[in-house]
């Protein structure tokens, strides 16, 4: 059996020949560059004769019977996990290691980026991205706890007390940081354990497969570190998302610079959803890991499994082959967009037949075997993830000559440009097939709620169309997208149009009612929960018919008079904000320290201070009805995410037009 063990194929070479264990400095020429922009890598065609003999492939029953259980806690008694370099502080990276080091606090997890700036936010107060929850998992990790007294349960009491403690009571100590940030690349590579990779992957720009091919420069250049620094054995995991087969690339790049040095090679995709991404890490439905059929490469997948284990049920600890755990991402990002295109799709249906796309989804969604996830009509998918998922898959389809496969993964694309298209040409269609010198305000920028991520954002293509038209105004409000992320967003619209103000005509507002004021359309494009009707307080005094007038009809037009100029806007007091829910267990939420104070030139601080807050407010529901005041008649809403209530909206003066719902005018 042992023979057998040693023939099975792996990733590369075998990892049972000798190695050298002193041989932990680097094998290649201190000259080359990390940084250099590495070709693309090229999926060979497959050779159908040879497949089966191809290095990595599905293991037969008695091989893999003879390799150790990777659920098996002391299959890694061997594979000391000391120290985690995470390389990436961005969106995945950041979050990922802030809830491994939580949970496991006798491990230092360090996360290295070459970005000064964004590693002094993750060091700070402010952090460089959004998430709920984010903030106090990162606080408790990288600054530790304070000691903390708790009443001892019954049976707990102690006969004696130690300085100043009480027989009844127990003392935690202490919990040391062990979540840390840096610069400093090739110093924490040499002493890592285990590298988590996980850099942006986006899809390239130019040359071969520009568009829908993955953008491998920066994953290579982390792996070429790793390779010339990482001491023999060290454990690398793909964390970011990248085309199957990637795992062979690692292992090549590895036997390149490292020949005869191990260094077992794991994919433990992400399936983070912005905006619960720590709801996500701290409740998963499942941690796919994918490994090589080699005794390293299971002691390695049992490894990381251990690391997750200290907070995840290991029955949803999913084992499985390195080629499937690369590919089940990119699956799994299809069909969830595959779901919302095909609704969206219904919703085109419904508003020519009238239709209503709400009942439809909420009828089909009743059905066990479909469920209701995923089934909301809108502008469609946006963000970092699915177009670009969709957009690898389609161009692996046809590297590997299955051309019928590409074509029906880019028709979920093609909807979606659709959906977006239609929307915003419906816009221009109502207000006359112009927008010379008409205002439009758009409320959300980000590609969805409770997130600041203003990538691959729906509104970027909708803000496209509406430039066409030569509008006289165009005002952005989003309570989480910075001002400097909307305009680098849409400066890729600068070759055809002048964008930005003073020579564009788009502004970018931190004030909703100042957006709205004045404006010919509202356009919401985030389902934020703000902007959804709450119970809303009534007016004090009858409005006459000229101010309560929807403008409906012709004759009405005629009595209604301009009297903006007159309005007062009075805000309703500031509700109460909903307490801020954490996801820290009672006893950690106790022990957080106080945060440091930010510097005098602290610019995060210096941009809300002229608004008296410490943080940006995306609880406060918006005041709708001082909206109908202050917007042009005859007061068109648009929704492209089906946050309103057509019976409030339209009580309250408004006209509404919502995807997936026939028009009423």
């Amino acid at each position: 059996m042992a023979d057998m063990i040693e023939q099975a194929p792996s990733l590369g070479r075998s990892d049972d020949s000798a190695v050298d264990s002193n041989s932990t400095g680097p094998q290649t020429p201190h000259d080359i560059s990390p940084f250099a922009y590495a070709e693309t890598y090229a999926i060979p065609p497959p050779d159908m004769t040879a497949l089966p003999q191809r290095a990595g492939t599905p293991q037969p029953s008695q091989f893999r019977a003879a390799l150790p259980d990777i659920m098996d806690p002391e299959t890694a008694a061997n594979v000391p996990i000391r120290t985690v370099c995470c390389i990436g502080a961005g969106y995945v990276g950041g979050p990922t290691a802030a809830v491994i080091a939580l949970h496991n606090p006798h491990i230092r997890v360090i996360v290295v980026d070459r970005d000064q700036k964004r590693i002094d936010a993750w060091k700070g107060r402010h952090l460089p991205i959004h998430e709920p929850g984010l903030e106090d998992v990162v606080r408790i990790a990288r600054d530790g706890g304070a000691e903390w007294r708790r009443r001892s349960s019954v049976g707990q009491a102690r006969a004696g007390a130690i300085d100043g403690e009480t027989p009844d009571e127990v003392v935690e100590p202490r919990r040391q940081p062990n979540l840390f940030f840096s610069t400093a690349c090739v110093e924490t590579i040499k002493e890592a354990d285990m590298c988590l990779i996980s850099v942006n992957t986006p899809t390239k720009k130019r040359g071969v497969g520009a568009g829908r091919a993955t953008d491998m420069a920066a994953f290579e250049g982390a792996c070429r570190d790793v390779a010339m620094n990482a001491k023999p054995g060290c454990i690398l995991v793909e964390k970011s998302t990248v085309p199957c087969k990637t795992g062979q690339l690692m292992k090549d790049i590895m036997e390149a610079h490292r020949p005869g040095v191990v260094f077992p090679v794991l994919s433990n995709p992400e399936f983070l959803s912005e905006g619960t991404a720590v709801r996500d890490l701290m409740q998963p439905d499942r941690v796919v890991i994918g490994c090589e059929s080699t005794i390293s490469g299971h002691r390695a997948a049992a490894a990381l499994a251990n690391l997750y284990a200290a907070w995840v049920p290991r029955s949803r600890i999913a084992p499985i082959n390195i080629w499937s755990s690369e590919l089940c991402k990119l699956a799994a990002n299809a069909m969830l967009a595959q779901r919302i295109s095909s609704i969206n799709s219904i919703s085109a249906i419904c508003e020519r037949t009238g239709a209503d796309v709400g009942e439809i989804a909420k009828s089909v969604g009743m059905d066990p075997r479909i469920g209701p996830q995923f089934l909301k009509a809108g502008l469609g998918f946006g963000g970092s993830c699915f177009r670009k998922d969709i957009a690898s898959l389609t161009y692996l389809s046809e590297s590997l000559g299955l051309p019928e496969v590409a074509a029906y993964w880019q028709q979920v694309l093609t909807m979606n440009n659709f959906q977006r298209d239609r929307f915003a040409r419906n816009v221009i269609a109502t207000l006359n097939n112009s927008l010379r010198g008409k205002k439009i305000t758009i409320l959300g920028y980000a590609f969805k709620k409770n997130t600041g991520d203003a990538r691959e954002s729906p509104a970027l293509d909708v803000i496209r169309i509406l430039l066409e038209e030569g509008p006289k105004s165009i005002s952005i409000f989003d309570p989480l997208c910075s001002e400097s992320d909307i305009k680098r967003e849409l400066s890729v619209l600068e070759q055809e149009f002048a964008v930005c103000k003073p020579e564009g005509p788009v502004e970018v507002l931190s004030d909703p009612y100042v957006a709205c004021a004045d404006s010919n359309a509202v356009l919401v494009l985030t389902d934020w929960d703000m902007f959804k009707i709450t119970e809303q307080a009534k007016p004090t005094k009858p409005e006459s018919s000229a101010d309560s007038y929807d403008g409906a009809t012709p004759s009405g037009l005629l009595r209604i008079t301009s009297n903006l100029d007159q309005v007062n806007i009075s805000k309703p007091p500031t509700p109460p904000r909903t307490p801020k829910m954490s996801p820290l267990p009672a006893d950690l939420q106790s022990r957080l320290l106080p945060e440091a104070v930010c510097p005098a030139d602290c610019t995060e601080c210096t941009s809300t201070s002229g608004s008296g807050q410490t943080e940006k407010d995306t609880s406060t529901p918006l005041y709708w009805a001082d909206i109908s005041k202050i917007i042009k008649e005859p007061r068109w809403v648009f929704d492209g995410r089906g946050a309103l209530d057509p019976r409030a909206m339209v009580g309250m003066g408004f006209r509404l037009e919502t995807l997936g719902r026939a028009s009423m005018y």
